[in-house]
């Protein structure tokens, strides 16, 4: 490869890299707060329920474990946990990102099996799809947040 396909390669690669990181921001309405805990995944019972099938959910908030602010989300709403395929998760914000953007309201979601619903705007979000709104007003997705799994534990962050 020559100098200038190279360099065509990374300017071309740069824009798409910026275009689509505005293309999120521009649907990820609720603030950034500090999110930074671990589930161990093998040993609390808390999270049995959770860990042992596809589908299955549980929120979190700042009084789980004494997590403290790290685990309540926006506004202290906490965050939604779930179990979405083998060793894999998604954990989400649980303020309903379209009464936040329309309305200025912190609204927490509620989870009704792989559906979280808000009680304010009635918007349902797949919990199977990344917090995809799929009836109600909302054109906004759940706030995502980073998952991984380390040995036995589940890591939720987001900076």
């Amino acid at each position: 490869m020559s100098v200038s396909n190279l360099r065509f390669f990374f300017i071309f690669a740069l824009i798409l890299f910026f275009a689509s990181s505005c293309e999120r921001a521009k649907y990820d309405v609720i603030p950034d707060v500090y999110v930074d805990f671990y589930v161990d995944l093998q040993s609390d019972i808390y999270f049995f329920d959770f860990v042992s099938a596809i589908g299955n959910s549980i929120y979190v908030s700042a009084e789980t474990n004494n997590w403290g602010p790290k685990s309540a989300g926006y506004d202290g709403n906490g965050i939604i946990l779930f179990h979405a395929q083998p060793e894999e998760y998604n954990a989400y914000d649980r303020t309903c990102p379209h009464c936040y953007a329309n309305e200025s309201l912190s609204i927490a979601v509620n989870i009704d099996g792989i559906i979280a619903v808000c009680p304010q705007c009635s918007t349902n979000y797949f919990l199977s799809s990344f917090g995809q709104p799929f009836s109600g007003p909302s054109q906004y997705p759940l706030k995502n947040y980073h998952t991984g799994i380390f040995s036995q534990y589940l890591h939720v962050w987001n900076k």
